[in-house]
């Protein structure tokens, strides 16, 4: 027994004999030679050469299992490297060039399938040049340029399984024409942007049909005009309407602010898709009635003292709010500054 103690004993000296012997500096300070870097628990870390203080050849990095984490191969001493990044099972997650510590040059990136996932253009730690993301099945996903870390050049992205849409983007902004396509190659939107605002037509389409066409300033919305099957399949602007009624499942009563009605024979779920967001609230929800914010003008009582909803013009039917279009009309009594005089007569 005492002779094992003092061989393993003799085997620890060594050991730490052959480290001190590895890890040496220079008088200047400098790392020279083989040198091999382990954690408190003897888990090796790294190991590699170096060169007056410069590493040098292949620096290999672990995991605390031993399995490799990365390797450095170094064509310019603590430069340039070849640099390879793996995950605990051993599978490749990226290659690429540093320089100076600084993604330079083309990259790969990979899943633990080995699939290649995205291929990125650097210089000197910056995004510049052509961008490409993959899907899981090898076809190209996304394409944009970058420059300087900004999106800068033509962009394309896929939609669906062949469906697309493409523009430009100029230094982080898109800029100019921006169309989609869905799978079947019918238009699905067309639009202008400028200095990465959307600026003058935007339109949208359902199954190659114009249904929704916008007009835009620098980012505000100027005008919307949605179509609406009436029997002469009309467009009218969402700024002229008062409220929309759904009755049964294909039909939506729409008061405008003239006073006319327009009655449309499409389910309220397709024309409300149409609509989009910040001019209408639910009055109620579940008879999925929609009225436009701005012409609420508060809530009143009918003949049988119920809650119905005040506005601006008076639609010829009544509109009772749920719980959560009372809520509405009351948030609009101080967005506006001025109460709503009406609530709770």
């Amino acid at each position: 027994m005492k002779r094992i103690t003092m061989l393993m004993a003799a085997l620890l000296l060594l050991s730490a004999t052959s480290a001190v012997a590895q890890n040496q500096v220079d008088k200047q300070g400098r790392r020279q030679g083989h040198w091999v870097r382990v954690d408190k628990d003897g888990s090796k870390i790294y190991e590699g050469d170096f060169k007056d203080g410069l590493e040098t050849g292949v620096f290999t990095y672990y995991y605390h299992d031993g399995t490799v984490r990365i390797r450095n191969t170094y064509t310019e001493p603590g430069t340039v490297c070849t640099h390879e990044a793996y995950d605990e099972n051993g599978h490749l997650l990226a290659r690429g060039t540093y320089n100076r510590r600084n993604r330079d040059g083309r990259w790969m990136f990979y899943n633990e399938d080995g699939k290649l996932l995205k291929e990125c253009d650097y210089k000197m730690g910056v995004k510049h040049g052509r961008h490409v993301v993959y899907t899981h099945s090898g076809d190209t996903a996304e394409v944009t340029g970058w420059d300087n870390n900004h999106r800068h050049g033509r962009w394309w992205k896929r939609i669906g399984q062949t469906g697309y849409i493409t523009g430009t983007y100029v230094h982080g902004g898109l800029e100019g024409r921006v169309v989609e396509y869905d799978d079947a190659g019918l238009m699905v939107r067309d639009g202008h942007y400028k200095n990465g605002l959307k600026n003058g037509s935007y339109q949208y389409f359902e199954n190659g049909k114009l249904t929704v066409n916008e007009s835009w300033n620098a980012g505000v919305l100027v005008d919307r005009r949605v179509l609406l099957l009436t029997p002469n399949a009309e467009y009218v602007s969402v700024f002229d309407m008062v409220c929309l009624m759904p009755q049964g499942k294909a039909k939506v009563v729409v008061m405008l602010k003239d006073g006319s009605k327009k009655v449309t024979h499409e389910s309220a779920d397709v024309l409300y898709d149409r609509l989009g967001n910040g001019v209408f609230d639910y009055a109620n929800r579940k008879a999925r009635v929609l009225v436009a914010r701005e012409q609420v003008q508060g809530i009143g009582k009918d003949s049988e003292g119920r809650d119905i909803l005040l506005l601006e013009p008076q639609p010829d039917f009544l509109i009772f709010p749920d719980e959560d279009g009372v809520k509405m009309v009351r948030s609009r009594q101080y967005e506006d500054d001025s109460p709503l005089d009406k609530i709770g007569e």
